[in-house]
Order: structure tokens, then sequence, then C-alpha cells
């Protein structure tokens, strides 16, 4: 059942994903050659607390850190650990908190260092698409626009959609009805209500948009060995079209 929130609670998501944009906005400055993923997610974990929010992965199913690191073919889910960043890394940064009650969860992608062409245009491939399936989070529309939206321009740049892993609903709950598919045809679907929020989440690898889960459970890599990149926001639609609740300064 999706769950349509009211304005109040909307203010309320607002104010959670506010603390998951802060705490993103100073990792990027975090993200460097040599530095360790652990530290990052000690990092994370220590903003979030000092806001009076909960981390909301961490414990979610057994999961045993607040942040996940995706680095280079890692698609989502990477565990932080002594692992260190290397110059040319891509890595994926998802994190969410529960605050007074309501879930916030985004992700950026970002460089470490100086990467490769081909890599800062996956990045940005990645996030055009999260934007332009935001545009068509309009009331009244279906859930099948924003899928079609994010599929077309992943693959009009020549990468793939993962299918296996979708974005959703999020509110009290981390994970609620429905789920947000980024690959679809327009016209599909339930209809999108003013009081929803969804958090939408394009996964696009360089290659094939298969993927495997590694030996801990958790790790998810293309199943090529090609680079992934994944951006995220919580939106709320809204009479005004959508609202990015997750926004980074």
């Amino acid at each position: 059942m999706v769950i349509l929130k009211l304005p109040e609670e909307i203010e309320k998501a607002r104010a959670s994903n506010r603390i998951v944009a802060e705490v993103l906005s100073r990792l990027r400055d975090k993200v460097k050659p040599g530095v360790k993923t652990k530290d990052l997610d000690k990092f994370a974990e220590e903003i979030a607390e000092k806001r009076g929010a909960r981390p909301a992965f961490k414990g979610y199913h057994g999961y045993p850190h607040s942040l996940c690191i995706s680095i280079n073919e890692v698609v989502v889910h990477g565990m932080p650990s002594d692992r260190v960043l290397q110059e040319g890394d891509i890595v994926g940064l998802d994190f969410g908190v529960c605050y007074q009650g309501f879930y916030g969860d985004a992700t950026i992608t970002l460089p470490v260092g100086r990467v490769t062409d081909k890599a800062l245009r996956l990045m940005q491939v990645t996030e055009q698409s999260l934007y332009t399936g935001i545009e068509q989070a309009v009331n009244g529309n279906r859930l099948g626009d924003i899928s079609a939206a994010v599929q077309k321009v992943v693959e009009d740049a020549g990468y793939s959609v993962v299918r296996d892993f979708v974005g959703h609903g999020i509110g009290k709950n981390l994970h609620e009805e429905p789920q947000v598919p980024n690959f679809g045809q327009r016209g599909r679907g339930i209809e999108l209500k003013r009081g929803m929020i969804l958090a939408i989440e394009p996964m696009v690898n360089e290659g094939h948009y298969k993927v495997q889960i590694q030996p801990d459970g958790w790790t998810v890599v293309t199943k090529d060995g090609s680079l992934s990149a994944h951006f995220e926001h919580s939106i709320a639609i809204t009479d005004n079209g959508p609202d990015i609740l997750s926004k980074l300064s």
C-alpha cells in the first residue's frame, strides 16, 4: 500500500533529509586518496548522532555499518573497511537517517582525485538521469514516466540500467511501496499523487546491467567488472511539482 504523507509529515521528512544532505556534503571534502573507507563511515555516523538522528542502515537486516561505500565496479551496498581510496577511483556514498520518526536517504558518487574522462562521463550521465527522472515526478503522471525517463538518458549515452535493485517509497519506514524501477514504459504503473515521497536512485553500469552479490552477502558488483555509478534523492510529489527533500548545499 502506498502511504500518502500530510504536509506536516513531508516537513518531518525534509528535516531528516537535511541531515543526510549535510553528511554527504561534508563527506565530499573527506574523499581523497589515502583515506580509509571505515573512517568515512565513522565520520558520517558521528555527524548524524550529533544532530540527534539514528543512522538508518546500521542494523537494517543485519547490515553492520552506517554508510554504504561502493568503489568502481561495486554497484551498491559496499561495506566500509580498512580499504584505502586510490587516485582514480570513483566512490558511491549512500547514507540514510531516521530523525523524529521519519527517514531520509540519498546517494552521491564522487571522483577520488583525478579520474578518467570515461569515469567522469559515467557519473555525469547517471546524475543527469536522476534529475530527468525527478522532472517526471508530477501529480497525475505514472510511475513508468519516471522509470522511462531515467532509462532513456542512460541508454542514449550507451550505458545500462541495473535491473535487480530499484528505488522505493520512503517515510516512517526506510523502504515503502512503491518500488521505483529505473527502467520501464511511459504511461504504465501506478498514478503519482500529491503526498508521495519517493527515493529515486539510478544505478548505472558502464557495461552490461547484470550484477552479482559477493560472498559477504551485501556487496553488489557488476558481473562484467565494469564501472558503476549511483545517485539518489528523496523527493516529495506536491501540487507545485517535485520537491527535492535531500538537496545538497
